[in-house]
């Protein structure tokens, strides 16, 4: 099959078999990543290109776990400590660091290591925060801005959604 390095141009004379433009069909793959979607189609002519990939498993709650390595009450609902910051339900949501795609959330790099961050803990901008894997891709969440992680709202090997909040920075 002829291929036409990417370059997305048209032929106007007429070949046997497709014409598959993969560069194209990469880039749809990575904007299904970064949106959250599960299929995108786009045609142009007589031509079609329909990229999906799987339905997600059943969304477990968003806020039902406690938070992992955090001194945080388990349920968000909950009145905080007094001292300790409250989860995001108010003005601290513009502070929290959300998920660009669905996928699962890890805390570590590895199991039985030590998580990326801890609350309380000093980041700078581009500091891994957490992992999210989407269609077996560890994608790396960094730090969109430096100071300290008041919250982590998130549990290893927990399902997230696209634009869930994940870790609060102040």
């Amino acid at each position: 099959m002829a291929n036409d390095g990417g370059q997305g141009s048209k032929s106007n004379g007429r070949k046997s078999g497709m014409n598959i433009d993969t560069a194209l069909v990469r880039e749809l793959a990575e904007l299904l990543n970064e949106t959250g979607l599960t299929e995108i189609e786009v045609e142009d002519d007589d031509r079609k290109i329909r990229v999906s990939r799987g339905a997600v498993a059943a969304a477990a709650p968003v806020y039902a776990a406690a938070p992992a390595a955090a001194a945080a009450p388990a349920p968000v609902a909950a009145a905080p400590s007094p001292g300790e910051p409250a989860a995001p339900t108010g003005p601290d949501m513009t502070n929290a660091v959300k998920s660009p795609m669905v996928g699962t959330c890890y805390l570590t790099p590895e199991p039985g290591a030590a998580p990326f961050v801890t609350v309380g803990q000093a980041v700078k901008e581009g500091d891994t925060l957490l992992i999210v894997e989407a269609m077996k891709v560890m994608n790396p969440i960094t730090a969109p801005r430096a100071g300290t992680v008041t919250a982590i709202l998130i549990e290893t090997a927990q399902p997230v959604e696209f634009d869930q909040p994940l870790v609060v920075i102040a």
